[in-house]
């Protein structure tokens, strides 16, 4: 397939359209050159391969058109060509008039391709003026202050997205309009700063695109949700006929080596298309733009109005009115947003939407907690946490940060051992036929913190595991034996590396008398290892010596470990805890001793779960209760935008660009 493309690419700089496009002769809108030009059958590339070849054959020509634009105004004929084909684009789809989407989708395509060369090589203030060209006699001013086209594209790509139905011989078309609309938006990629303001920025907060706000997030939304597969070709392109020419009489003599270009496969071929790989294109796209929308920084005296939408909508069953304070409120069917949602935690996009709408939505964040099939959310997200080796370090973070969400409500971290789940297939690390999904959370969390210790020494997930563990860990109910024991062995493998690394440090710190370098890694671990320790230590006793009637699995393995906590007896920070610590065990071991010798592992837990009721609690000191709350850095977007743009940059279908010249992000971020 590649091949083929490849051999047709070396032609098209040889090709008398695009030759007459970019050159030097101005082109009226009424000429029928126009019509011939966007009168070819293709189907965009999805592969990074293919968009690669076809950007790479495209940059010397947008170059030519950009030195003779000024004079010619081609490329502002080609866009108002492209809106004029819009104008009835609606009215098309309703009378399934195929021809008129066919152009002017083949004309936005033409526009993006050469949009994403422009925006490379040229600040906004030049694109805007690439814009106003428009055909002129020799001597003349060749600018137009008669009407902004930039902003009318902008305008009306938002319009198509909103107003066209999403079928199958509008699938192009709706997306290649959300892509070119990325492709806009790409500016950001090639600045290390974050882009605060802009023409285009400009006219997407606050122009005349700002009252398709709300439709425009909800029906990116609805994109997401719809899951579209790209339709078959047969039903959204044409064939040229055998006896010449094209479909509807149009002229024929359309240059086959541009078109075969265009036709993603080479050679007119239909089964090009990348479904195995992006068998979603539309949605992948939609929720890209949705995101890099969302993420927008705020201006400096109006917010982000797409932020709002996100922030404000609500479920198509709240009957109450919309607030006239929340001026981009919307209404979209919580059930099917969280479906698709559950359905499509494997991509870092639809993780951080996840987040997303539970960090700023209370609506959608209050419904998903009222859920009663929470599993079918939280399973794809612990199975993130499981594979942590094989995703990149943000999709994790995202993860966790959802984890840490969802257990700051009590009524969450009950329900999750109500849950049992049977023969988990992804956990190959034991057999467990049968978990609660409590337990099984215990267990993936640990497991990231042991990870985390040996490879990455992020000090920061550290911090959220251990609050999520902690948020849990009054509510901890019937914990499964393995999960109790590797509560415990967390604790006995933290302590093992903070001794290793203080008698690492102590020796290092012996040799280095008048060594003024930094300080080896393993010192500065010192210090995050300890807060580790000290946090389970709160989380052991917080969960041990509350409600022991229904955690006496814990506390069983907690008496047999007991020696474990002895190192940090006369440390300052356990003193307190330690002696709570000793009361309990010495009570229960009292009881356990007048119940005899030899006691199997359930009669001990008989004897605890009994004993638990006479527990003199009074004679315990009390602690804060163990609660975290997840609250985002200031300036967030120093995260997310470059975060958001990584993806796009990635996962973008039919998108390429070459990494040389990217700035926002290195290309090993993430």
């Amino acid at each position: 397939m590649t091949g083929k493309l490849s051999r047709a690419v070396s032609d098209l700089s040889d090709n008398p359209s695009l030759k007459t496009l970019v050159g030097t002769e101005s082109i009226s809108e009424n000429d029928p050159f126009w019509n011939q030009l966007i009168s070819f059958t293709f189907i965009s590339p999805t592969s990074s391969g293919d968009s690669k070849l076809l950007e790479e054959a495209v940059i010397p020509l947008a170059k030519i058109l950009i030195e003779n634009n000024p004079r010619t105004g081609n490329f502002g004929a080609l866009v108002r060509i492209f809106l004029g084909r819009t104008k009835e684009l609606k009215i098309s789809t309703e009378c399934q008039d195929q021809l008129f989407i066919w152009q002017a989708h083949n004309a936005l395509f033409m526009i993006r391709c050469l949009l994403k060369v422009f925006i490379r090589e040229m600040s906004e203030e030049e694109l805007h003026l690439q814009f106003s060209y428009q055909e002129r006699a020799p001597g003349s001013c060749g600018e137009t202050g008669s009407q902004d086209l930039l902003e009318e594209l902008l305008s009306n790509l938002i319009h198509l997205i909103v107003e066209v139905p999403l079928l199958d011989i509008t699938y192009s078309i709706l997306f290649e309009a959300v892509t070119t609309l990325l492709v806009f938006f790409s500016y950001q990629l090639f600045h290390k700063e974050i882009l605060r303001d802009g023409l285009i920025y400009q006219h997407i907060m606050k122009g005349r695109c700002l009252c398709l706000t709300s439709r425009l997030v909800k029906t990116l939304l609805y994109n997401f949700i719809r899951q579209e597969k790209c339709p078959p070709p047969a039903t959204h392109i044409f064939e040229p006929k055998d006896e010449g020419g094209l479909l509807y009489g149009l002229a024929s003599g359309v240059a086959s080596g541009l078109w075969s270009v265009f036709t993603l496969g080479g050679a007119g071929s239909k089964a090009g298309i990348d479904q195995e790989h992006n068998p979603l294109p539309l949605s992948n796209q939609s929720l890209l733009l949705l995101l890099v929308l969302a993420n927008l920084t705020d201006g400096p005296d109006w917010p982000n109005p797409y932020r709002q939408a996100i922030t404000c909508f609500r479920n198509t069953q709240d009957t109450s009115s919309l607030s006239m304070e929340q001026p981009h409120a919307f209404q979209i069917n919580f059930n099917s947003l969280y479906t698709a949602l559950c359905e499509q935690q494997r991509s870092d996009q639809a993780t951080l939407l996840l987040y997303t709408l539970l960090h700023q939505n209370a609506n959608m964040r209050t419904y998903m907690l009222s859920r009663t099939d929470m599993d079918n959310l939280v399973l794809p997200i612990l199975e993130i946490l499981y594979h942590v080796e094989d995703r990149n370090s943000h999709h994790v973070y995202m993860a966790l940060i959802i984890l840490l969400i969802l257990t700051e409500d009590d009524a969450f971290n009950r329900s999750i051992h109500e849950v049992v789940l049977k023969n988990i297939s992804w956990y190959t690390e034991r057999s467990l036929t049968e978990i609660s999904l409590g337990s099984l959370l215990i267990l993936v969390v640990i497991r990231t913190i042991q990870f985390n210790m040996t490879r990455t020494r992020d000090k920061y997930l550290h911090t959220n595991c251990l609050a999520a563990l902690a948020n849990m860990s009054a509510q901890f109910r019937c914990l499964h034996q393995y999960a109790a024991q590797r509560i415990i062995s967390l604790f006995a493998l933290l302590s093992k590396k903070h001794n290793k690394v203080l008698e690492q440090a102590t020796q290092s710190l012996r040799g280095r008398q008048g060594d003024n370098t930094a300080l080896p890694d393993y010192v500065i671990d010192i210090d995050v290892i300890f807060d580790c320790i000290r946090r389970i230590f709160y989380i052991i006793f917080d969960c041990t010596t509350q409600s022991l009637m229904i955690r006496p699995l814990l506390f069983y393995t907690l008496l047999y470990k007991r020696e474990l906590f002895e190192q940090f007896r006369t440390h300052p920070s356990f003193q307190d805890i330690m002696q709570n610590l000793d009361t309990v065990i010495g009570f229960f071991s009292q009881r356990l001793e007048q119940a005899g010798s030899d006691l199997s592992v359930e009669r001990v837990q008989e004897v605890i779960m009994k004993g638990a009721q006479a527990l003199p609690t009074d004679r315990l000191k009390k602690f804060p209760e163990l609660k975290f709350k997840y609250v985002e850095e200031d300036q967030p977007e120093d995260f997310f935008i470059p975060y958001v743009w990584s993806l796009v940059f990635n996962s973008g279908v039919g998108l390429h660009w070459s990494p040389h010249g990217i700035e926002l992000f290195s290309m090993d971020s993430g």
